[in-house]
């Protein structure tokens, strides 16, 4: 396969090839019809954007033609798309419009109610679903790749802003280059083996940084296609792949928990897909898919700024993510001197039995391809401090050197002065049978540090047993002392952000004061009773006396 520089020249090189290309519903493009549209919109782009502004535009959109129209456009023209993420709302999602400094919107109506009472001053909307933006486009028809462009193209340019998903403050709108999108999807095109004629199915939306990477990039680096869902659907998922021939498809966050709980099928082995790259599945819910889907599951990691890289290889022990890649110099560092951790022990079950001193956060102390955030230099200080990149994640790493995910660093806990990280529960949580998704999480110990809370959505058909659930935390070999939940909350459904991860700010505000039934441990010998009104109020007198805040 021959590699190319830039986004821009795998777009052109598609000029000619009437191969699908892209399917939507009952929607079928040819590679050519995708160039032609991008060139059109190239075109028009280049007319509509003011001299002096930046070569921005903002895509407000769900998974539709259009979404990978636009990026292949803004690839020729020398612009950057900015994702804008249709779940932000009023004063938020303005604030991320006009951080962008992006001139163009483009919407389609459906979103327009999100618009109609923000001042977006300076920014001129398109709807893409609208006879005015037909007529629009139809003067530049016959525009060929390459015909408009805004700036000189090179794999320098900027061709993403993307917007990366905290628990605190306004969200980053990091930067992505047409050579690093470039090498990223050749690189997993390679990685993967994908074919021209592979279908890549793209059912996480557009705007996150995983589709566009880790679906789009390499579709369009291998010659293949791409099938869109304009939004995740774990129901329509198997039909869906079917009907589009999908070979392949990318996931974050709680999808293939989605997944899983649907109901089970005679023909649910029945489907051309061979291969799903993600994160956040876990060793055991990747097993259960491999076991009822007949696919492998491919977890790996890449922080979305692109600063470290995480790479499989045959002979990865089972909860390991892999090694560094080829070029990183990854290490597990304490957070506040920078000292390496020492290496992870286990015991013969595969409980870790250091944790206190194995786990710390992900550091690359080599070049890293981070290409900083939009017009935020405290955020690339904070990113790039004593010159190494800090990912934001906690890990451990054995004597081998793979790497094994511990969470985000502001999802660890601090339990009887011994600190735990949220991921590592959730992974022995996802084992017990009647768990169809778990979220673990710290609220305040009335005296100090932490208590752990578990939020889990159950099975179809199932209730949650208190003895049961003893029962099947005793039998866990690598469960600690402290890590046993002491507040267990039953949800119906796991309440996640815009691209299926677990949104952990709002459970974290809840703590054990919701609407959902709430069992508590109240001694900490695994007796669970519901948290009921009586027990709640005296509870919180606890913290009360104590001048403990919630």
């Amino acid at each position: 396969m021959r590699r190319t520089g830039t986004v821009a020249e795998l777009v052109r090189r598609q000029w000619g090839d009437h191969r699908p290309a892209l399917k939507h519903g009952p929607t079928v493009l040819s590679h050519h019809q995708v160039v032609e549209g991008a060139a059109a919109r190239a075109a028009l782009l280049a007319d509509l954007l003011p001299s002096r502004s930046e070569p921005h535009l903002g895509v407000l959109l769900d998974n539709t033609p259009e979404f990978p129209m636009w990026l292949s456009a803004a690839a020729l023209a020398g612009a950057a798309v900015a994702g804008i993420n249709p779940t932000r709302r009023g004063p938020e999602l303005a604030r991320d419009i006009l951080h962008t400094e992006a001139p163009l919107l483009i919407t389609a109506r459906a979103h327009l109610p999100l618009l109609a009472d923000l001042e977006l001053p300076g920014v001129r909307v398109l709807v893409t679903d609208t006879e005015a933006y037909a007529a629009l486009l139809a003067p530049y028809a016959g525009a060929r790749p390459g015909d408009a462009r805004l700036s000189p193209v090179g794999p320098g340019s900027r061709m993403l802003l993307y917007f990366t998903s905290g628990s605190t403050g306004a969200p980053k709108a990091a930067i992505c280059t047409q050579g690093r999108l470039a090498g990223a999807g050749h690189s997993l095109a390679g990685h993967f083996g994908v074919r021209p004629a592979d279908v890549h199915y793209i059912c996480m939306p557009m705007f996150h940084g995983n589709a566009v990477l880790a679906g789009w990039a390499p579709a369009l680096a291998a010659g293949a296609a791409i099938a869109l869902r304009p939004r995740f659907s774990a129901s329509a998922f198997l039909d869906d792949v079917r009907a589009y021939g999908a070979t392949y498809f990318t996931y974050v966050g709680r999808a293939v928990q989605y997944l899983l709980a649907t109901p089970e099928r005679p023909d649910d082995r029945e489907h051309p897909l061979r291969l799903g790259f993600g994160t956040e599945a876990g060793a055991v819910d990747a097993a259960r898919f491999r076991e009822r889907f007949g696919v492998e599951l491919v977890e790996g990691y890449g922080s979305s700024e692109g600063g470290a890289a995480i790479q499989r290889s045959p002979g990865t022990p089972t909860g390991a993510i892999g090694r560094a890649a080829p070029g990183d110099d990854l290490a597990v560092v304490d957070q506040e001197t920078g000292a390496e951790r020492a290496p992870a022990r286990f015991d013969a079950g595969g409980k870790l039995l250091n944790g206190d001193e194995a786990i710390g956060e992900l550091v690359n102390r080599g070049p890293t391809p981070f290409e900083g955030y939009w017009r935020n230099p405290e955020a690339d200080a904070e990113r790039a401090r004593r010159g190494w990149y800090w990912t934001g994640d906690l890990f451990y790493r054995d004597a081998d050197g793979y790497l094994y995910f511990a969470g985000r660093t502001d999802d660890r806990l601090r339990v009887d002065s011994e600190n735990l990280a949220a991921a590592m529960i959730e992974h022995i949580l996802a084992r017990w049978e009647e768990a169809a998704a778990a979220a673990v999480y710290a609220v305040p110990d009335p005296v100090t540090g932490d208590r752990v809370m578990a939020a889990l959505t159950l099975r179809p058909g199932a209730a949650f047993d208190p003895a049961a659930f003893t029962a099947f935390l005793r039998a866990q070999p690598d469960l600690g002392t402290k890590m046993a939940p002491r507040f267990v909350r039953i949800v119906e459904r796991m309440p996640v952000t815009a691209t299926n991860k677990v949104h952990r700010v709002a459970l974290r505000r809840a703590g054990f004061r919701c609407a959902d039934p709430v069992w508590w441990d109240r001694h900490g010998d695994g007796t669970y009773a519901p948290l009921d009104d009586g027990s709640l109020a005296a509870l919180l007198a606890q913290y009360e006396e104590r001048g403990r805040a919630l």
